[in-house]
């Protein structure tokens, strides 16, 4: 199957959206609460779990990519036995690494309290929140093999509508909890239980949808290694990740307190929320260029990198500047204004590398591979690899000149954002937003102006143009195609 049917991927976007934005929703006027009942030093407990666990993603050795890339690959040439080769030795592969993330789970629960910033308060409850939260972890390992089938069918709304009725099931209970007085721990439970159960909604819906023969005698050790070659280069990227964004509240709780870590999150939280949206877009294009790269379509890959990398910055340009402009603002709404002298320079820090990594966003889906100062230390990896390495290392991949690829994916975002920056910039002048109210002000004038100069670019057909990315061959004419066409 060459092609996509466009009501899917209008599907897929708006349903990865709609799940990114309840998310966000959520969690956004989950978190103030949160750390106002339960305090800043418990706020720090919980993110240095949740940090420490998230290393537990080390143990992925990329597969979940394999397993959006193969089932893809084997949609396209419609090859069930390979499907089950997949589906099978990806489930045990993660059935065993589920085996040993609880081991160590185990094991460094013993050692949580010794901590520097885990108070003695804390002492009997920290434990506990990592056995809690590293046994959940464990569990969603081979819990998770449906959700990347469901990518690799590009069925992006059933995979995501679980988890949005898990996230405003999940908001509910946590605030039922808080408001009745209830502790960490239920609040923990709470938060870890529902991905689970959306994964185990997920596993039936993936089990209809790709109903292919499973078992130990699908478990191919041949297929593992293609996947784990495969996935060798997503796992320097996750690495490098956990490398850079996990180990910030660590550190920080090793050599500081809990409280600072609380503060130093604010600033990261804000960045992240920013990056899962471009993300969910990203991740629509991996099954897009496993099946063209199946098919031996090499010039729609170049056409898939250079268009999705420009709708990832259509996207993360005018986040970066209502943040660079708003972002005190908004730390003061949504948490209060004590947090903002500390919190806003590290949300300005990490947003800029950020910003030049998500720009790119699509690229790793088309060939994948003091609380200030640590603020600088995640920065300036970021943007060494993300100016330095990524896009030469996929022109050249890809046969494309850099001028070309910064032109076609970049100028017109840019162009685009320009009108905001302007609009953002006279509002400020008017006033400076302190609270809900204003900032919702300034967000529907920001909205309004970028929602025209989008509406330009997509009626004019610029948005979706993408000028001759190749040189052509004497034989070969030289053209300028929308992206839709190839889609």
């Amino acid at each position: 199957m060459r092609t996509l049917d466009k009501r899917q991927i209008v599907k897929n976007v708006s349903s990865s959206w709609f799940a990114l934005g309840t998310n966000v929703v959520v969690g956004f006027f989950l978190w103030p609460m949160i750390v106002h009942r339960l305090g800043d030093d418990a706020a720090g407990i919980w993110i240095l779990i949740f940090s420490i666990t998230g290393y537990y993603g080390l143990f992925d050795l990329g597969i979940r990519s394999s397993i959006i890339r193969y089932v893809s690959k084997t949609k396209a040439t419609n090859n069930v036995e390979a499907a089950s080769r997949v589906v099978s030795t990806s489930l045990f592969g993660y059935s065993c690494i589920g085996a040993f993330a609880f081991l160590i789970t185990v094991v460094v629960s013993l050692f949580v309290n010794r901590f520097h910033s885990v108070p003695p308060e804390f002492h009997s409850t920290a434990p506990w929140l990592l056995f809690m939260v590293g046994t959940a972890v464990s569990l969603g390992f081979p819990l998770g093999v449906s959700g990347g089938v469901l990518e690799g069918l590009q069925r992006f709304d059933a995979r995501r509508f679980p988890d949005i009725g898990a996230t405003l099931l999940k908001g509910a209970l946590i605030v039922f909890a808080l408001q009745h007085g209830y502790g960490l721990l239920t609040v923990a439970l709470i938060t870890v239980a529902m991905p689970l159960l959306a994964s185990v909604v997920c596993t039936i819906i993936a089990a209809r949808l790709l109903p292919v023969p499973m078992g130990l005698r699908y478990v191919d050790g041949a297929t593992f290694r293609e996947m784990a070659t495969y996935g060798g280069t997503t796992l320097i990227i996750i690495v490098s990740a956990r490398l850079r964004f996990r180990s910030d509240s660590i550190i920080i709780g090793a050599f500081l307190s809990s409280a600072a870590i609380t503060y130093f999150n604010i600033g990261a939280r804000i960045v992240d929320y920013a990056g899962e949206v471009v993300e969910n877009l990203a991740q629509l294009f991996v099954p897009m260029s496993s099946q063209a790269d199946a098919l031996g379509e090499t010039d729609r890959l170049r056409k898939i990198f250079v268009a999705g990398n420009r709708f990832c910055a259509l996207i993360i340009f005018p986040i970066c500047a209502v943040l660079v402009m708003l972002g005190k603002s908004v730390i003061e709404a949504w948490v209060g204004v004590r947090y903002v002298e500390t919190s806003y320079p590290v949300l300005l820090i990490l947003l800029l590398s950020t910003s030049l990594m998500l720009a790119q966003a699509a690229s790793p889906r088309v060939l994948p591979y003091g609380i200030i100062g640590d603020a600088v230390g995640t920065a300036a990896p970021l943007a060494i690899t993300t100016i330095c390495f990524l896009p030469w290392h996929l022109c050249r991949q890809l046969q494309i000149r850099i001028g070309t690829y910064l032109r076609e994916a970049y100028f017109l975002p840019l162009i685009v954002c320009a009108p905001l920056i302007v609009a953002l910039l006279l509002m400020k002048q008017w006033f400076v937003p302190h609270n809900y109210v204003q900032l919702s002000a300034h967000l529907v004038v920001a909205g309004t102006v970028y929602g025209l100069s989008l509406s330009w670019a997509f009626a004019s057909k610029r948005a979706m143009k993408v000028g001759t990315l190749h040189s052509p061959g004497p034989l070969e004419p030289a053209a300028t195609e929308s992206f839709s066409q190839e889609i």
